[in-house]
């Protein structure tokens, strides 16, 4: 996909980089690689990735809503591509996909005819045009650019009896190509890397250093076909290294190899401003590289972005929130290790959120109320998402919580999209029904159980039910859980609970019927009235949320009441309930609360929400402008 279409002026600007990318750490990491190369670039880019389906999912998501200019990016996936190297015994922890850069010449199109290849764990320094540019200096029977391997690694002399692959002196490392593939096509580099993995196989069992060990050993076959780069094209900051001697300042430096195990903890007399540099872009602001590049068109989503901000009115008293709704936010799904195994009684429940910097310290609470699958759509910076990353990596309860999908959406503008937000975790949720809440709520122990066998006894795989989890909240930042419902009627008895918003916006939770709700032994059905907005379990196909709603104000209300539109019966259940966590009051809150114009915008939207309403759903919607005109 191009994320921006080139004049075929700017082909003959190209330049095309291919990486292998599997899985969702190296996803990850990817992109602080391709910040750093954005960042210093004045030409078009083409990135092709070999990917599988988590990493492509990951990617092609993220590309589309970075819309960065004169980029474009193609997909081939590797599941085609593993049996072209699936028969090589690989010890390295990249496992197959550390040998895919072999099959390059044949993954890539056959009219693409070089390219930068690099591993995720690369910094650049630089313009990467200055290495494209090397292409120049290769002789008419060069075909491969490596830099000289930095480690002692093929000199064989690490420890005792340490037998590596054959390799032309010190060997080249594989972290930084420069790939003729015309040429190699030309030469049969296909069945010759083949015949030198197998006859190296027979001594060798196994390959130790991935696609390197093959790489080398047939450049030793063949020196003629390798050009040598200088050796600041790929500092590698591996154990045993001699990379201090490739450069004497560090403004000399180009490209930076993160290829030890030990990453950022390596030992180098300069890691410190590597170290620094790399962090530079793992927490740069990503929107900053939308930039344009001078004489290159810009992509068609920008040119409609750019017409939708011009149809708006600037005079307008709300043109900031007409403008927040047409804003397109960068999106990193599944930012941590996420795997689901489906159940197989087709009854399983996503609880689904959202939540920003300031409510991470609810998550591992949640976890332990909660032991099903969870979506998040977390609102955050780029800097907030590796500050999230560290403490996620430091939690006991999240660490081994795989069945959480994080889903990271950068921030944008002035207000926070809370609809948005809600429509991300709610699209990725991979259940068959969800469980719509938010962050600040507790469930009770046993919810998602309970849940499950009420999906079974209400029938929803049939019915257009929305069940109603009744919502307490207590004052206290310290509580003794209520571990049932009687301990629950208790507490609220005592003062110790109050049903939520009972004080502020009773309207809320009111049609939920406490008092009929204390008594119940089963579900029972209830009305929508104005303003009602209960935390629900829907089938996954519900309508998503309106998202002109952002900040505070009406944005679950809209929800319900399309679901009430739909003909959603609204049904509570008996023994389940949910408690708010006190916080401070959010920023949004408090800008509705000051600012007069803040709720004039805001009854504004409502209107237009209500004649769109109208508009969808005919007379079936009248009641809803009725209830309001009541209030």
């Amino acid at each position: 996909m191009w994320v921006g279409s080139p004049a075929k002026t700017q082909e003959r600007f190209l330049i095309h980089v291919a990486c292998v990318c599997a899985g969702h750490n190296a996803s990850r990491d990817v992109v602080t690689l391709v910040k750093s190369i954005l960042f210093h670039r004045r030409n078009p880019l083409h990135f092709h990735f070999i990917t599988d389906a988590v990493a492509h999912q990951i990617l092609s998501s993220l590309f589309q809503s970075w819309m960065v200019p004169s980029v474009q990016v193609s997909f081939y996936d590797a599941e085609e591509l593993k049996s072209n190297v699936a028969w090589i015994p690989n010890k390295h922890y990249s496992g197959i996909y550390g040998l895919m850069k072999l099959t390059l010449t044949k993954a890539l199109p056959s009219n693409l005819t070089k390219v930068i290849v690099l591993d995720t764990d690369i910094t650049f320094a630089t313009d990467i045009a200055e290495l494209w540019a090397i292409f120049r200096k290769f002789t008419d029977k060069q075909a491969i650019g490596l830099v000289e391997n930095q480690s002692d690694w093929y000199l064989g002399n690490l420890w005792k009896n340490h037998k590596p692959w054959p390799a032309l002196g010190r060997g080249f490392n594989t972290g930084v190509i420069l790939l003729l593939l015309e040429r190699l096509r030309r030469i049969g580099w296909e069945q010759m890397w083949r015949l030198t993995a197998e006859r190296e196989l027979m001594s060798m069992l196994s390959t130790s250093l991935a696609d390197q060990d093959i790489f080398n050993a047939f450049i030793k076959q063949n020196p003629v076909l390798v050009h040598q780069l200088p050796c600041f094209w790929n500092v590698q900051l591996s154990d045993h290294t001699r990379s201090e001697q490739c450069y004497t300042e560090v403004s000399d430096l180009k490209v930076i190899h993160w290829n030890s195990p030990k990453k950022l903890r390596v030992k180098n007399k300069h890691v410190e401003f590597f170290r620094n540099l790399y962090l530079t872009f793992l927490e740069y602001d990503g929107n900053l590289l939308r930039r344009e590049l001078f004489g290159c068109p810009s992509q068609p989503s920008a040119d409609s972005l750019r017409n939708a901000l011009e149809e708006l009115d600037e005079d307008d008293q709300c043109y900031d929130f007409r403008r927040e709704r047409i804003a397109l936010h960068r999106l990193h799904l599944y930012f941590l290790q996420y795997q689901y195994i489906p159940a197989e009684d087709d009854t399983d429940v996503t609880l689904v959120a959202q939540l920003s910097i300031d409510r991470l310290q609810m998550l591992e609470a949640i976890c332990n109320h909660w032991e099903g699958p969870i979506s998040l759509a977390l609102y955050m910076s780029d800097a907030e998402a590796q500050q999230f990353l560290r403490y996620a990596q430091a939690s006991d309860v999240l660490k081994h919580r795989k069945n959480i999908g994080y889903h990271i959406v950068y921030k944008e503008g002035q207000f926070y999209p809370v609809n948005l937000l809600r429509n991300i975790a709610l699209r990725q949720a991979n259940t068959p029904y969800v469980f719509l809440t938010d962050v600040d709520f507790l469930p009770m122990y046993g919810l998602y159980s309970y849940l499950r066998k009420s999906i079974v006894q209400l029938d929803l795989a049939h019915t257009k039910n929305a069940l109603v989890v009744p919502a307490f909240e207590t004052l206290r930042y310290r509580l003794s859980f209520p571990k049932s419902k009687a301990e629950l009627l208790s507490m609220l008895d005592m003062g110790t609970l109050y049903t939520f918003r009972y004080h502020v916006w009773t309207k809320g939770h009111a049609p939920t019927n406490y008092a009929k709700w204390r008594t119940a032994t089963t579900a029972y059905k209830v009305e929508w009235e104005a303003d009602f907005e209960p935390y629900v379990v829907v089938r996954r196909d519900c309508p998503e949320y309106d998202q002109r709603f952002v900040g505070f104000g009406w944005n679950k209300v809209s929800h319900i009441m399309e679901l009430d539109a739909q003909e959603y019966d609204f049904v509570v259940l008996p023994n389940a309930f949910m408690i708010h966590m006190p916080h401070a009051p959010s920023f949004d809150i408090s800008k509705f609360r000051s600012s007069s114009s803040y709720r004039h915008c805001l009854t504004t939207l409502k209107e237009e929400f209500h004649q769109d309403l109208s508009r969808k759903y005919g007379a079936a919607a009248l009641k809803y402008l009725t209830a309001e005109r009541n209030i």
